[in-house]
């Protein structure tokens, strides 16, 4: 494995212990979005960084011919697409599973999240009163839906 993977690997180690101290699910899930917040704000800084000294180097060449790097469009993150879902449309109106979300998701913003990556943005969602979190009678899971 590469250093940075190794490096990376060994520092979710350290986080994952320091995590699993707080008993409280909640908690956890706050203190690594609080985490991830630091790290996407970082990556961004980077990026800028990275994109203005490519602004100022030399063109590539392959094989002899020059061309520039054109970037492709990133995908929204989970966080922007829920987001949108809450604000822009009225698919919260009624109770959705994180499956039902995830699928909506997957099929109309082409962004396969997995149920995981959603479950910790709809708890913060609930938490600030944007969501109601409800457990569903039918299958003891929860559902959300706008508050």
């Amino acid at each position: 494995m590469s250093k940075q993977t190794e490096k990376l690997k060994k520092q979710l180690i350290e986080i994952s212990e320091v995590v699993n101290l707080f008993k409280s699910e909640a908690v956890q899930v706050k203190v690594i979005d609080r985490l991830f917040d630091v790290m996407i704000d970082a990556e961004r800084f980077d990026a800028d960084t990275t994109e203005t000294l490519n602004k100022r180097g030399p063109k590539q060449r392959i094989n002899g011919s020059s061309y520039e790097h054109s970037s492709a469009r990133k995908k929204p993150g989970a966080t922007k697409v829920l987001n949108q879902l809450l604000t822009g449309t009225d698919f919260f109106d009624t109770h959705r599973s994180i499956s039902s979300i995830a699928d909506y998701c997957k099929n109309n913003y082409d962004s396969d999240f997995k149920t995981s990556e959603l479950s910790g943005i709809l708890l913060k969602l609930a938490n600030e009163h944007k969501l109601r979190r409800e457990r569903s009678n039918a299958n003891n899971r929860f559902e959300y839906v706008k508050a």
